[in-house]
């Protein structure tokens, strides 16, 4: 299934995206994709739905970030050996974990707004997990089973923040809209092979991340259970799992977004992003 979330910011309401590419409504089968919603047993009772049955959404409605209430938003760094290359740093001996504020998700062709004071914002396209059954201490066997589904993130750092002003790098990856999400979440038997799926950003229709999900270091299983070692992993939790080489950081010189641009990007399977890129007006 593709499943979707469509509305306002903030009213967003449950969909789902049928074989045809037309939009559907879910509102009578669940409040939201969010929570319990996104449990294995919620998902085979919407599975088993035809889709034909459910209201047509109509006009072009604003996509939302294709999971709600996200409590728990947690990146891994340096997971692609291409990246860590370029950016001069070695090859993690474990996932390197840390958290972007749930509260910067914003949908995924919503606009992104340059921090006050930034100097160094950048683009990520990232391959996110949707945590389903979830759980603590998950054996790397039964981690395919406790993800509700895979979308495309962008993890818009800011990288002054992040490096420079001491402390961890969430000061720099957790600003108000640096985490789209979506367009949709796709449950995992839509998907072939996780780690073996295309990855591409541009910026102002210059292709600059080029890359595939084959050469993460720490593959989706494997996160899920190494996660779950050190905190419960809640359903509509988000795991965003690292980026292929082509960031700004990585340009010789490094090349950062002011203001004005658009980046779009998207994961083989998982759909696109498109977004405006605005500086901070107060």
């Amino acid at each position: 299934m593709k499943l979707v979330r469509y509305g306002a910011f903030g009213q967003e309401k449950p969909g789902l995206i049928d074989s045809t590419g037309k939009l559907r409504d879910l509102s009578g089968q669940v409040p939201d994709i969010a929570g319990a919603a996104l449990k294995s047993a919620s998902l085979a009772k919407l599975k088993s739905l035809s889709p034909d049955s459910l209201p047509l959404v109509s006009g072009e409605p604003r996509i939302g970030a294709c999971v709600g209430d996200v409590r728990n938003f947690i990146a891994v760094g340096l997971n692609f050996a291409d990246h860590a290359a370029e950016t001069g740093s070695p090859i993690p001996k474990e996932p390197i974990l840390f958290n972007k504020a749930p509260n910067c998700i914003v949908g995924p062709n919503d606009d992104v707004i340059i921090p006050k004071n930034s100097k160094k914002t950048d683009w990520e396209v990232e391959l996110a997990i949707v945590i389903g059954d979830g759980g603590s201490y998950i054996e790397e066997k039964d981690a395919m089973a406790a993800i509700a589904g895979f979308c495309v993130c962008n993890d818009v750092s800011e990288r002054e923040f992040q490096t420079e002003r001491g402390g961890q790098w969430a000061k720099g990856k957790g600003c108000p809209t640096f985490g789209p999400l979506g367009p949709w979440l796709v449950t995992p038997d839509e998907i072939a092979d996780v780690q073996n799926l295309a990855m591409w950003l541009e910026v102002d229709g210059e292709r600059v991340q080029n890359g595939s999900s084959k050469t993460m270091i720490f593959g989706a299983a494997y996160l899920v259970h190494y996660i779950s070692q050190f905190m419960r992993l809640d359903p509509g939790d988000v795991i965003t799992t690292g980026t292929p080489p082509g960031v700004g950081l990585g340009f010789k010189p490094p090349r950062f977004l002011k203001g004005g641009e658009t980046v779009t990007l998207g994961i083989e399977g998982l759909g696109t992003q498109k977004q405006s890129f605005k500086a901070y007006a107060g």
